[in-house]
């Protein structure tokens, strides 16, 4: 009996694979006869193509149009790379921004029934309000005391208080470096940093957890800036960026101006001390990455822009260089931080009382057990 194929478009082929950022190489193992199916001389059996859509993370169904469809990402996208808009996003950033907003829409019903009131926050600052205004007022809400974080062991300890103060004011904060628990998915950190989505009941801050660990501070705050200003917002927040678009300018420099106010800086910025020196010496001193502290030398004018430039690159590689390599973790520390406590805590109250349905609450927290999900709520502290 003759073998049953499936007749799909050959643009479609190459269309999922893209989108998924795999290359022809990586799948030909799996799929020898892709290049075959992209070409058009030869079409997939049905199982063929199920199993290609699952590697792909493509909807089976879209392999039967004619032409790709249109995906766009779903809020408004502020970023570019090398001066350019970026075209299309992943499955990766499209899954990730859906699951978010799926969180933040069962939040927003959470809070409703709950009788919580709307954060005065949201929306108190507007874009182009004066910059170290905007910091102080950021910085007022939420109680972030510069002397209290500059006596943080590390930088990433300071951060981890920074997340803790962000949760306890309204603001749910998910960090995660692949979709999901999906370890096989990495999220790609030159697709984007981070993203906010602006709530006056359930705003919500995811920060791209693949990007250094030195980098993830100024994501938070940069994202910080826009639910403050009630902007929702996809962008690739860096120190080094000086973006095109006067929004994103804005959000970059309020974020450094909260983290690292510059008359403070420049009162203990020594111009004379050799700059990957006193960057180190900063970057201990206020509790902040070497590369936020290149960008505050640059915003005193103590370098100039090629210089800036120059060291930010050259601190970036060895950061990388010196990177510790993933190990995996606590399973349950690693989801109380990929969803935030602030969201696990409320979703598994929610479930043990009754109101959301184990089903609901395993699709949203990525869980698949009911063994997996009660020892989740003990290490949450969350009792029946």
């Amino acid at each position: 009996m003759p073998t049953v194929r499936v007749a799909v478009t050959p643009i479609m082929f190459r269309w999922a694979r893209e989108r998924a950022r795999l290359a022809l190489a990586a799948l030909e193992s799996a799929f020898p006869k892709l290049a075959e199916w992209e070409r058009g001389e030869l079409q997939p059996t049905l199982k063929q193509l199920e199993q290609f859509a699952r590697r792909t993370h493509t909807p089976v169904g879209y392999f039967f149009l004619a032409s790709p469809p249109d995906e766009t990402v779903p809020i408004p996208d502020f970023r570019t790379f090398r001066d350019e808009d970026v075209a299309r996003p992943s499955a990766n950033l499209l899954e990730t921004i859906y699951t978010c907003q799926r969180r933040q829409g069962w939040y927003r019903d959470f809070a409703e029934a709950n009788g919580h009131t709307a954060l005065p926050f949201v929306g108190s600052i507007r874009t182009g309000t004066d910059v170290p205004a905007a910091a102080t007022l950021i910085r007022t809400m939420l109680r972030l005391n510069l002397s209290e974080r500059q006596a943080e062991r590390t930088w990433e300890a300071a951060l981890t208080s920074l997340i803790r103060l962000v949760e306890e004011a309204g603001i749910m904060v998910m960090k995660n470096g692949v979709v999901g628990n999906n370890t096989h998915r990495p999220l790609d950190r030159e697709e984007f940093r981070g993203f906010a989505l602006a709530d006056t009941l359930a705003p919500l801050i995811f920060v791209n957890a693949a990007d250094s660990k030195s980098g993830q501070m100024f994501t938070l705050a940069h994202e910080l800036v826009h639910v403050f200003a009630n902007l929702t917002a996809l962008d690739d927040a860096s120190p080094r960026r000086i973006s095109r678009d006067a929004v994103e300018r804005w959000c970059n420099n309020v974020a450094a101006e909260l983290l690292v106010p510059l008359d403070i800086f420049a009162s203990a910025y020594n111009r004379e001390t050799d700059v990957g020196q006193e960057t180190q010496r900063l970057a201990r001193r206020f509790k902040v990455s070497t590369l936020v502290i290149l960008r505050r030398m640059f915003d005193a004018r103590g370098i100039t822009r090629d210089a800036f430039w120059a060291a930010y690159d050259a601190e970036l590689a060895r950061l990388k260089e010196h990177a510790p390599s993933g190990s995996g973790g606590d399973f349950y520390a690693t989801e109380t931080v990929r969803v935030g406590r602030r969201f696990a805590t409320a979703l598994v109250t929610s479930t043990l009382e009754g109101a959301t349905l184990y089903r609901d609450a395993f699709r949203l927290l990525g869980i698949a057990k009911t063994e997996t999900f009660n020892e989740f709520s003990a290490q949450l502290g969350v009792v029946a």
